[in-house]
């Protein structure tokens, strides 16, 4: 890919930063060009091999490490450049100006003369600990390059389970269940019992093992629990590496209630927030990434969903309103019906506006635990698909009318119940 035109500022500053061998070279070819100038056409492109050196050469600074380097892979590029025109250059006095003052000025330079074959696509230098930088290297190499695919997966509330494959589920996995398990990352969440006698749990604990990798990131554990959701990984350090901060790293965005952490070594990000006594979780993940895992590593909810015996919803319909007809009126042993069909439904409104599975994921969530809390972490779930759903279009999942197919991305509004769900909820609620 082509370099951007230096700026004005940059061009001003270019000549200072440069060695004085170099600076006469230029000034020597400026002169040159201009006498050329006056001369009849020709096909020799030394003018165009001298502008990409610029180009190459003008964000450089001499006073910095790794000037050296960078300097001698501009001038192998032009080197190469010129040697391509050699032929239709011969008798032009810039080139040849050009060619003695690029040999003078690699020899003081120590630069060797293997270089790129094109000043157009010169030899390129990719951050190894940027999953970016992965793809644009097999770009410069000349590979087929398309745009990374990006997964997400979410865990919120009561608790429910967005997958990678945009299916949404409702699941009782009380205990220890692992999200995702692959070659770079690993993460476990816990879940409790929301209110006693009932199956219906929610997150209090989550784990994420970033796995070392090259010289990226050292294996960091990070472990939130309820009341301690903290800034740094259980080390006390808040990056991967001491050399290198920005390949994995922890952002505290509200104190104790809301933390990000961006592993762009793997182009990953993850969100965690503390809504209430319960915690939530969002991850964004290369396709490529996610999908690296052995056979054994397969009970991944993230990547497969949760175990059908583990299943509240019935192919993603939330019972609604058979809850709002089955359970029974608040009292001191069962807290959690404070809320009607309707109130709930009129209080999750004032956050989520659109009717899909979100809106009534935090219904759900009312009526079964009568925590006004369940409602904000909705809302953040929210939010969270905004800022790391690859896809706007499939943010927002609606419930589908037919049977059997809600559990993705539909274009329903209404809820499907059906009959056999008054025994369910019998079993799981009461």
């Amino acid at each position: 890919m082509g370099r951007a035109a230096p700026s004005r500022a940059a061009e001003a500053e270019w000549p200072r930063r440069l060695p004085s061998a170099a600076l006469g070279l230029m000034a020597a070819l400026g002169l040159l060009l201009g006498i050329a100038d006056c001369q009849l056409q020709t096909p020799c492109r030394i003018q165009k091999c001298t502008t990409d050196f610029v180009s190459l050469t003008s964000h450089l600074n001499s006073a910095l490490d790794g000037f050296d380097l960078e300097f001698c892979k501009a001038l192998q590029a032009y080197a190469a450049c010129t040697y391509r025109n050699s032929k239709v250059c011969r008798g032009n006095l810039v080139y040849h100006s050009a060619v003695l003052g690029i040999g003078d000025l690699m020899s003081q330079k120590n630069c060797s003369k293997d270089g790129p074959t094109s000043s157009t696509n010169p030899k390129v230098t990719h951050d190894p600990c940027s999953y970016s930088g992965h793809a644009g290297a097999r770009e410069h190499r000349g590979e087929e390059q398309t745009s990374p695919t990006y997964l997400f997966c979410g865990l919120f509330g009561d608790p429910h389970l967005r997958t990678f494959k945009d299916h949404f589920q409702t699941c009782k996995v009380e205990g220890a269940w692992p999200l995702i398990d692959n070659n770079y990352l690993s993460v476990q969440v816990t879940n409790v019992p929301v209110v006693p006698g009932s199956s219906a749990t929610a997150t209090n604990k989550i784990t994420i093992i970033f796995k070392s990798y090259r010289d990226c990131t050292d294996q960091k554990v990070y472990q939130a629990v309820t009341d301690d959701l903290p800034a740094a990984f259980v080390d006390g350090t808040t990056s991967g590496s001491d050399g290198n901060t920005k390949s994995l790293r922890i952002v505290e965005k509200v104190g104790g209630k809301y933390v990000e952490m961006h592993a762009s070594y793997i182009g990953t990000t993850v969100h965690i927030r503390q809504l209430g006594h319960y915690l939530t979780l969002a991850i964004r993940m290369p396709q490529e990434l996610a999908m690296a895992y052995e056979e054994s590593q397969d009970l991944q909810l993230c990547v497969n969903g949760c175990p059908s015996s583990e299943r509240i919803d019935n192919s993603g319909h939330l019972p609604l309103s058979v809850m709002g007809q089955l359970l029974p009126q608040a009292s001191a042993t069962r807290p959690w019906s404070v809320y009607t069909l309707e109130t709930a439904t009129t209080k999750c409104h004032e956050k989520i506006l659109a009717k899909d599975i979100y809106f009534y994921s935090c219904v759900f969530d009312l009526l079964t635990t009568g925590d006004v809390n369940f409602t904000a972490a909705a809302h953040s779930a929210v939010k969270d698909v905004e800022a790391l759903h690859p896809r706007k279009e499939h943010w927002h999942i609606f419930p589908s009318n037919e049977s059997g197919g809600g559990d993705g991305v539909g274009t329903g509004s209404k809820f499907f119940v059906s009959p056999g769900l008054v025994c369910l909820i019998l079993a799981v609620f009461s």
